[in-house]
């Protein structure tokens, strides 16, 4: 039998919240974490509010104090799971040499090398399902812009220092590389092989030694 739902509120906007204790921090972690983890598992459709609220332990005026329905909480692991990306890939934070750059996809590749094969990212499954709801694209394009700043700030520093030409473009560049991340893993996934998560990481790095200056390139080459 399905599982029964708890009500959805309807959606109020984007009111402003009372600042939180920290136990309250604590009690809205715990259900962002576990719907966040259930979505993965489960996909977002799957998930009922009634089991998200289980597995945190806590009850519906909790929820409800706390988000203003099932779509905002949606929202709210859309973000956590950016921030669990970022927390894994310190090093993209120093992707700002070629060297850095080299650092970081070798940290991005590890933090994907896992014992039964290679896993997709849990926000990029949450975009594919929720891609064409126009009620979540402006917080996932947010999102994965959020991926995205630190890799386009490296990058100008590289344009800036004369590393990458001047026509070079930060931003689309930082685009290419997270898009390039995402389709390995998917294509990982259907051949259940990492080597070709690892193989789209490398290429989008040899694709921006193309971007090298000149007098440059050797240096690019030998990261």
């Amino acid at each position: 039998m399905a599982a029964t739902r708890a009500p959805e509120k309807a959606a109020t906007g984007e009111s402003p919240r009372p600042s939180l204790s920290p136990r309250g921090l604590r009690s809205r972690a715990a259900i962002v974490d576990a719907a966040a983890t259930m979505m993965r598992q489960s996909g977002v459709a799957s998930t009922s509010l009634d089991d998200v609220l289980a597995a945190a332990g806590c009850g519906k005026s909790q929820l409800y104090h706390y988000f203003d329905d099932r779509a905002d909480l949606i929202r709210a692991v859309i973000d956590r799971q950016v921030e669990l990306i970022l927390a894994a890939q310190p090093a993209i934070h120093h992707a700002d040499s070629w060297a850095g750059l080299k650092w970081w996809s070798e940290q991005v590749v590890e933090s994907h090398r896992v014992l039964d094969g290679p896993f997709a990212c849990p926000l990029g499954s949450m975009a594919a399902e929720l891609k064409n709801d126009p009620a979540y694209l402006p917080h996932l394009d947010a999102a994965f812009r959020r991926w995205e700043e630190p890799l386009a700030r490296g990058l100008e520093v590289m344009r800036e220092r004369g590393q990458l030409t001047r026509q070079s473009d930060p931003d689309r560049l930082a685009q290419s590389i997270v898009a390039a991340v995402q389709g390995g893993l998917m294509m990982a996934q259907i051949h259940d092989d990492g080597t070709v998560f690892e193989d789209a990481v490398e290429n989008a790095l040899l694709s921006l030694r193309r971007r090298a200056t000149p007098r440059r390139r050797t240096v690019a080459a030998k990261s």
